[in-house]
């Protein structure tokens, strides 16, 4: 009865040490993608010319990768990322590519986010940025991360989002940086607001359609700029915005 017993447990530890051979030997031999999920939709520029642009083939646990272009072959456009997959090749190592699609919306593919860098002067980037801060409480004189006034606010988000320091006060952001019309206005522009160009009281972040995002009374938030409580006097352009 002993020597059963001690065959059966031998019969059963060859088998968990067959199975672990054949489990590790599959996960050695392949390329796998591990995960693939949805993103924050963010701009980027390339940062390797020699950076390919590529279609996943084949299985979730033997893909192949195949390229369709260079990332060079499209001028310094912004490539706007909208998912990222993790992948695991058979040499074990793990990578994470990010789907992306260039401004003309005429090439899409996947490309290691190494091969990637976030565009400074990309709007769509900078707005991530600013409505982040949605909600945030309105206090004179803060300058975030959580709390803000106008000024403090648009200092936080620009300086966040595209590395550009602007003057601490309203006036100061109004006077230092070039002037735009109404009509030329475009999303990324600065708004000021008060009795005239030299008596400003008030400045948010233009998001076009007529409507701005900045720090107000009631906090952070979303809201149209031509309306009988406000009175625009002007815009300014410390950045010039892309897509």
């Amino acid at each position: 009865m002993k020597s059963r017993l001690i065959a059966l447990l031998l019969l059963v530890a060859g088998l968990l040490l067959c199975f672990g051979k054949t489990d590790t030997a599959y996960a050695a031999s392949t390329n796998r993608i591990l995960t693939t999920t949805s993103m924050t939709k963010t701009g980027y520029l390339r940062k390797n010319n020699s950076a390919p642009l590529n279609n996943f083939t084949g299985a979730a646990n033997n893909y192949k990768l195949h390229r369709t272009h260079w990332l060079r072959d499209f001028g310094n456009t912004t490539w706007f990322a909208t998912k990222q997959r993790t992948v695991q090749q058979k040499n074990g190592k793990r990578y994470t590519y990010y789907y992306v699609t260039n401004t003309n919306k005429t090439a899409t593919g996947w490309v290691n986010k190494n091969n990637l860098k976030k565009n400074p002067k990309s709007f769509t980037n900078m707005y991530n940025v600013a409505k982040s801060k949605l909600g945030a409480r309105y206090v004179y004189g803060a300058t975030g991360p959580t709390v803000f006034d106008c000024s403090g606010y648009t200092k936080y988000v620009f300086k966040k989002a595209a590395n550009k320091t602007l003057p601490r006060v309203a006036q100061s952001q109004y006077n230092s940086y070039s002037k735009i019309s109404r009509a030329s206005a475009k999303k990324g522009d600065l708004i000021f607001f008060g009795n005239s160009t030299g008596s400003i009281t008030h400045v948010g972040i233009y998001v076009g359609g007529g409507k701005m995002i900045d720090a107000q009374d009631n906090g952070v938030k979303n809201e149209k700029v031509y309306v009988s409580w406000w009175h625009a006097v002007g815009y300014s352009r410390p950045v010039n915005f892309s897509a």
